[in-house]
Parts: structure tokens; C-alpha cells; sequence
């Protein structure tokens, strides 16, 4: 089923999840609509405060082709997709690289973010067995972006005072119409 995204403004982006105390059946479920949704929207990753929940829960699915070369495709390459991640977090980074991220939240728009280059995460999968994931390139990027949903940070947050400046009108316009909440 496709889930509504929630949109910049909405207060339940700036929420910090909760832990999944265990995976029942109904939160799987939830997970296959979450992916369901992020595919419809066109989307490489959505955590659950998108879809107006607070469990804290995301998902990923970065195409190996949307890595810049083929030393990032090949590290990423034993990365199934799509990336189901329950009480994920981040547990090592390294290095930084500059790209241009976009929201789901935020339609239309992008910027430039620094983040790490490469990061570690645990997780439990939808079995809740405890798992682990190092990745590099965009899909290091989605996996930092998507644990910032679920501590109510969001892209912008990471902008340089410039580039908020340059979006700032279309952010307020955004959040005005999302309920107000910057």
C-alpha cells in the first residue's frame, strides 16, 4: 500500500523516534509499504517520520549505477537491496565527500551537503537478527540522511549559511503550507 509522505513543516520531521522494542508483523508490513512507497515517489530511501510514525525504521534502496566509479560500486556490490534497517545506528564514519541530496519531504529541491565518505551502521533486519553495513558513496550518504530522519535532523540542517539563505523562500513556503514548523 502507498503510504502519504509527509512534507517539510510537519512536525513529526522534527520528532525523535522510538526504538523498536521487537518486529512484529504489523512493522514488517509497514516496511514493505515504506518501500512500495519510496519506489511510487521515485525515492532511494524513506524513514518512518516521513510516513508520519515515529518508530525509529528506514529504508534504502540505492541502485549500484548511482555510484560515481566502479571501486564504490564494487565495495557496495554485497549490499542487498532494498536495505530494511530497524533501530539503525551509526557506528563508524570516515572521510567526507560533497554531493547534492534531495528529500522526499522536500520536493523540488536540493543542496549540497558534506558527509562522511564511507560509514558502519547496525541494525536488526525484519527477522530482528542483528546485522551490520559498511558503505561508501551515495549509499553511505543515504544511510547518514536517513538516521538523520530519525532524529529529527534533515538535510537542510547540514547546509552551509549560504546555500539555507539561497533556499530559504521555498522552505518557507513549504513549511507554511505543512503545518509551519521550520
Amino acid at each position: 500500500m502507498v503510504l502519504d509522505i509527509v512534507k517539510y513543516g510537519s512536525p513529526v520531521l522534527r520528532e525523535t523516534t522510538s526504538p523498536v522494542p521487537s518486529i512484529t508483523p504489523e512493522l514488517r508490513k509497514l516496511a514493505e509499504d515504506m518501500v512500495e512507497t519510496m519506489h511510487k515517489a521515485r525515492g532511494v530511501g524513506l524513514a518512518a517520520p516521513q510516513v508520519g510514525r515515529l518508530e525509529s525504521m528506514c529504508v534504502i534502496d540505492v541502485p549500484l549505477d548511482c555510484e560515481d566509479d566502479d571501486e564504490t560500486r564494487a565495495f557496495n556490490a554485497s549490499v542487498e537491496m532494498p536495505l530494511v534497517m530497524f533501530n539503525p545506528v551509526i557506528v563508524a564514519t570516515e572521510g567526507s565527500q560533497d554531493g547534492k541530496e534531495g528529500c522526499l519531504s522536500l520536493p523540488n529541491m536540493s543542496a549540497p551537503v558534506i558527509r562522511a565518505a564511507q560509514v558502519t551502521c547496525q541494525y536488526l533486519d525484519p527477522a530482528g537478527l542483528p546485522q551490520m553495513v559498511t558503505a561508501r558513496g551515495f549509499l553511505a550518504r543515504a544511510l547518514l540522511h536517513e538516521t538523520d530522519h530519525l532524529n529529527g535532523v534533515l538535510y537542510v540542517d547540514h547546509l552551509s549559511a549560504v546555500d539555507k539563505l539561497a533556499m530559504a523562500k521555498k522552505l518557507q513556503k513549504l513549511a507554511k503550507k505543512n503545518g509551519g514548523n521550520l
